[in-house]
Parts: structure tokens; C-alpha cells; sequence
């Protein structure tokens, strides 16, 4: 036993009560019971199962996306409304880099050469592509054409803003995908061509591959349309996604075209996406 330090009190603790428990009184002197296991396991079903209902109803929340569709609708709109309330470079950056887009996964840079005044779509577009997206309704079509790095290519990027709601828009992105209107040549979108530049030949005859994404979380089809430079007719177009496969033997597949078209449309796409969140973030 270790003895008391000089100066410090000297501590010893009570022996445990030993005696058989006796159920305490109750105010009319009758003892209560002592709880059995049944009433004790009772008990703890009945928190399990109130713990149980309060976690289910909060994941059934998360799952039904409750919190977030009010966000998402936020977003939506606030998308629609891009085309008049953001800079230019905002939506068609002087430049965009494309790492990874070119064939064989090589890189790709697009500088902007020309802007076209924001309009409606009565010239923009084939007419059955037009046709085929008048469900949506046009708000504003943006546009804006880039050259490749070597100047050799050209591409006409496109922003279709819609007058419609998420779900016309997911009933348009499936319907295009069931008939595959995204890759037919009588679809396709036309080219912006801009004097004094190098895309001024590039014309409706100069089209070799373009793509089409109807967008569901914002009220825009994008767009893209690319051809060569040098102002050359093309005789088969291909689209992108065609053009873009191991094997493709047409001439926008050789030459990248369809690379070109997909590349520089995915990459305003997410720019699109990136400032449509913003536009909802709420100041801290």
C-alpha cells in the first residue's frame, strides 16, 4: 500500500454496497417494481424505432432530392436570363483550351475570331432543324466562330436560348436521341461567317461536321458546326460523334473536323453550366 504524501490529504474510497436492492418507496408507500428485461427491451424498441423514423424521414429527403430541386430550379432560370445579363467573354472566351480534344487525345487551343449580333433563329438553321426545335420556342440565339491554332480549321459555336420549361426540355433531348436527329445531314445547324476574317468563305456548302446537346438543367441547345478555312465544299458531311470513331475514313474524320466541333461545344457548355451556378450563389 502506498503510504500518504506529508501534506496532502489522504484519500480512501467506500466499499461497494453489497446488500440485495430494494425497490425504492412510492409516495403511498407501496415499493415500485423493479423494471424486468421485457419493459427495459420495450423501451429501447421504442428509441430504436423513433430514431429509426426521424434518420428515414431525413434520408427520404436526401433521396427525393427536396432540398436540391429548389436549387436546381434556381438554376434554370437563372440560365435563361445569361444571354443579356453576362459579358460576352463570359459565355464565348477570347480563347479556350481544349486538353484532350483533338485526335489521339492531343490538345487543342480556339481563339475567337468573330461574334455575331444576338438574334432570333430564323436564319440559323436548316429548316427542319428548325422545325424539329420549335417545340422549345426560340428566346435569343448567341453565336461566335473560332479558328483552330494552325488556322487551317474553323468553327462556328452556337447558344440557343429557349422559352420553355425542364421538362419540354428533357421531352426535346429524348426525342432528338430515339430518332437520332442529332446526326442527320438535312439537321444540321448553319455556320457564322464573319467578313475580313478567315472564316469568310465559310459558308452552308463548307459544313463537315457539327454536333447538337439539348440541355435539361439550363433552357439552351448548344451547338457547334466546324469546316476548313480555306473555303473548300464539302460532299459528305459527318457528324461529330460519327467522325469522331476509330476507323472514320470521311474527310472531316481525317482532318479532325469533327474533334473540332465536339471539343470547342463541350467546353462552352460547361462554361455555360459554371456561370449559371454562380449566377444562383447566394452571398455569404
Amino acid at each position: 500500500m502506498l503510504g500518504a504524501s506529508p501534506g496532502r490529504p489522504f484519500v480512501t474510497f467506500a466499499e461497494p454496497d453489497t446488500s440485495p436492492w430494494t425497490p425504492p418507496e412510492s409516495r403511498d408507500g407501496r415499493r415500485k417494481p423493479r423494471p424486468t428485461k421485457a419493459r427495459a427491451a420495450a423501451v429501447a424498441a421504442c428509441v430504436v424505432l423513433g430514431v429509426g423514423l426521424i434518420g428515414g424521414a431525413a434520408a427520404g429527403s436526401w433521396l427525393t432530392g427536396d432540398s436540391g430541386a429548389d436549387d436546381s430550379r434556381d438554376t434554370f432560370a437563372a440560365a435563361g436570363e445569361l444571354w443579356h445579363g453576362v459579358p460576352v467573354d463570359a459565355l464565348f472566351p477570347p480563347t479556350v483550351q481544349g486538353e484532350g480534344a483533338g485526335p489521339g487525345g492531343t490538345d487543342r487551343t480556339w481563339t475567337r475570331i468573330a461574334v455575331a449580333p444576338d438574334s432570333g433563329c430564323a436564319d440559323a438553321f436548316d429548316p427542319l432543324l428548325r422545325k424539329a426545335l420549335a417545340p422549345v420556342g426560340c428566346l435569343r440565339l448567341l453565336r461566335a466562330t473560332y479558328t483552330d491554332a494552325t488556322r487551317s480549321n474553323v468553327t462556328t459555336v452556337g447558344l440557343l436560348f429557349t422559352k420553355t420549361d425542364a421538362a419540354a426540355m428533357t421531352a426535346l433531348k429524348a426525342r432528338f436521341a430515339k430518332n437520332g436527329l442529332d446526326r442527320r445531314t438535312d439537321l444540321m445547324p448553319r455556320p457564322y461567317a464573319a467578313e475580313g476574317t478567315v472564316a469568310a468563305g465559310f459558308g452552308d456548302g463548307q459544313r463537315a461536321s457539327w454536333t447538337i446537346s439539348v440541355l435539361t438543367d439550363v433552357p439552351v441547345v448548344v451547338y457547334a458546326v466546324s469546316g476548313f478555312a480555306d473555303g473548300r465544299t464539302v460532299t459528305e458531311p459527318q457528324a461529330a460523334e460519327d467522325a469522331m470513331k476509330s476507323g472514320a475514313t470521311t474527310a472531316p474524320a481525317q482532318s479532325g473536323l469533327g474533334h473540332e466541333a465536339k471539343g470547342l461545344a463541350d467546353r462552352i457548355e460547361r462554361g455555360l453550366r459554371k456561370t449559371a451556378a454562380s449566377a444562383t450563389e447566394q452571398p455569404s
